[in-house]
């Protein structure tokens, strides 16, 4: 690829979303990497290190998303790319040996707890949760006090935490898991690296579900795992061969041309969110908000000191008012948005809604009436003025 590791190193983030993982600077090259579709490929002899034999186990076209990452991450190796962000998340569970202990908060990805509490029942782990946010409880479930405890295997982190916006300190919590022996996984979807970067506060892998922010535009479904030790690439690179979920080129070509846009994007869609994050906190309908942006959230002090910016995720909690309960509430906010989509997912141009506790698998601790807010690209009184209309229809 056409950026070496010294010039990549002298450069921002915002210029290698752009510049990363391009061809070779050849006359009659092409500017943007080609779409490879072949299943399989020319040679002879016993397969090295450097041959791509067979589409399981590599294709042209993921090398300039993987390469990009990577950079982006701080990352020395190119990142590896998955069918899904849980086929990522899966991978790196899969770091956790037979038997071992699992710390991961108790506000994680509902997917990731599903798949860790499943592997806990079927005895391949313990597993620990944690709220993220208490470092002093983080700790101690890493190295609890008495003879026949054990140390954790692996720290799981999230932060900011989804849907519940905690802030772990990271450089804390992972010298602590460190000191305990264990391994440290940051899902690092909400912030993306434009705005933070897990690796070069300890973690040892940083996981991103592309679909959202890193692709940008509710395309394509893929998964991504980055680490700058070598030994961890080649188990993960060992686990995604072997089990198979493999990216589709088209869709690792789709994520390539939206990380393009990944600064502009994140740009703007964090000034929106601290714009309606603040005005949200003024309405009467809205019983509290949490955006680590705003001076008097929680985790505001620590985001400020491991983050660049606040990210573009809002929750607020509705508040009950006579003959309606707050998950009502939510419900009617949500169905009343003209110019919010009500969905799911996260990080896309276009703004979405939904009140997270319709998700079954929730857990029982998110409230009932929190409304998540993924703030896009619109224009940021339009978003407001339809959240403000939507708020005046609501019941009571």
């Amino acid at each position: 690829m056409s950026l070496s590791e010294q010039h990549a190193a002298g450069l921002s983030a915002e210029t290698m979303v752009v510049a990363a993982g391009r061809p070779a600077r050849e006359r009659d090259q092409p500017v943007n990497p080609p779409i490879v579709l072949s299943s399989t490929y020319f040679g002879t002899g016993p397969l090295g290190d450097g041959d791509r034999g067979y589409g399981r186990y590599s294709n042209p076209t993921w090398d300039p998303f993987e390469e990009a990452l990577g950079q982006l991450e701080g990352s020395e190796l190119p990142a590896l790319l998955y069918a899904s962000g849980l086929a990522a998340v899966s991978s790196a569970l899969s770091l956790v040996p037979a038997g071992g202990v699992l710390v991961m908060p108790t506000h994680s990805y509902a997917g990731s707890l599903v798949m860790a509490t499943e592997l806990a029942q079927k005895g391949a782990l313990e597993l620990r949760t944690v709220d993220i946010a208490d470092t002093a409880a983080v700790k101690a479930a890493l190295a609890p006090a008495g003879p026949d405890a054990r140390a954790a295997s692996m720290l799981w982190l999230e932060s900011p935490t989804n849907p519940m916006l905690g802030i772990a300190d990271i450089p804390a919590l992972t010298a602590a898991a460190h000191a305990a022996g264990a391994i440290v996984v940051t899902d690092n979807t909400f912030s993306t690296p434009l705005v933070q970067q897990p690796l070069k506060l300890g973690s040892d892998v940083v996981l991103h579900s592309v679909t959202k922010y890193l692709a940008g535009h509710s395309d394509v479904v893929l998964g991504a795992l980055v680490t700058s030790n070598p030994d961890i690439r080649a188990a993960l690179l060992h686990h995604r061969t072997i089990h198979g979920a493999i990216a589709g080129p088209f869709e690792a070509w789709l994520a390539l041309r939206g990380l393009r846009t990944l600064a502009l994007r994140v740009e703007r869609s964090q000034a929106s969110a601290m714009v309606l994050a603040e005005r949200l906190s003024g309405e009467a309908r809205v019983g509290s908000v949490r955006f680590p942006g705003l001076p008097g959230d929680p985790g505001h002090e620590r985001a400020k000191a491991q983050m660049t910016g606040f990210g573009s995720i809002v929750c607020i909690e509705l508040a009950s008012s006579s003959g309606q309960n707050g998950a009502e509430a939510a419900d009617q906010l949500v169905r009343a948005t003209e110019l919010w989509l009500p969905a799911t997912s996260l990080g896309g141009v276009e703004s979405l809604i939904e009140r997270r506790r319709r998700h079954t698998a929730e857990p029982e601790s998110v409230p009932e009436n929190l409304v998540r807010l993924s703030v896009g690209v619109e224009n940021v009184e339009d978003l407001w003025a339809d959240l403000k209309q939507a708020l005046g229809r609501l019941d009571g």
